[in-house]
């Protein structure tokens, strides 16, 4: 298993490491070569929440399984979670698919439903459980993986800069999405700026008529060539 978020190793620690089989973990990008996953000879390679760019040859050369928290083809691409609640979703699927050298492309293995409630961070969390379960029915079943069938839907991967808060937003329900679904510990949070000053928001909490959060303000550096 490869992956690099504490949620994960979390998962791994607490249950994947205590299912059937011989298991090994890697967390670092120069660990992922041909030469040791020869050495391992694994029936599988999974994934969960791996940020790197992994070698063509490791794909052709093992059974590489990713999980994508999206119903796919519907949502293939970066942010998959955030571009879902933007877009007004409270559901989704969590997809479990053999990687191709197409970006989430390959053909699907199980599916399991998902709900989108919750900060950011609290999602990742019922990911990483449910994740385990199907890592579990994978190793059990060795399931055939089918093909996605149906138009493919893409989104695109947030940048930083898209963490700020939009001038336009119409409603604190909105605005609570904005705030909680950049509530992960490693993503750029909400913020906003107001001349030098930068407020960046955690922890929200809707309430009747506002929003309450954490907030943490800091001194932007003066811009080169300005005094």
């Amino acid at each position: 298993m490869a992956t690099i978020r504490p949620w994960n190793l979390a998962e791994y620690e607490n249950n994947i490491s205590k299912l059937p089989g011989r298991w090994t973990l890697i967390t670092e990008p120069r660990e992922l070569t041909v030469e040791y996953l020869d050495s391992l000879r694994p029936r599988y390679v999974f994934f969960p929440h791996w940020s790197h760019k992994i070698p063509p040859e490791i794909i052709r050369r093992f059974e590489c399984v990713c999980f994508h928290q999206t119903d796919l083809p519907y949502g293939r691409g970066g942010s998959p979670m955030q571009n879902l609640i933007e877009r007004g979703h409270e559901h989704t699927m969590l997809t479990a698919l053999r990687m191709t050298e197409e970006f989430d492309a390959g053909p699907v293995y199980l599916k399991r439903p998902m709900s989108l409630h919750g900060l950011g961070e609290e999602i990742f969390l019922r990911v990483a459980r449910t994740v385990t379960t199907m890592i579990a029915e994978i190793i059990a079943n060795h399931p055939e993986p089918v093909p996605q069938s149906g138009e493919a839907t893409v989104f695109k991967r947030r940048t930083p800069a898209q963490s700020q808060i939009p001038p336009e937003t119409i409603s604190l329900e909105k605005l609570f999405d904005h705030l909680r679904m950049l509530d992960v510990a490693g993503y750029p949070p909400a913020f906003l700026e107001y001349g030098n000053i930068r407020l960046e928001f955690s922890r929200p909490a809707l309430r009747t008529g506002r929003i309450e959060a954490d907030v943490k303000i800091s001194i932007l550096p003066k811009q080169a060539g300005l005094s």
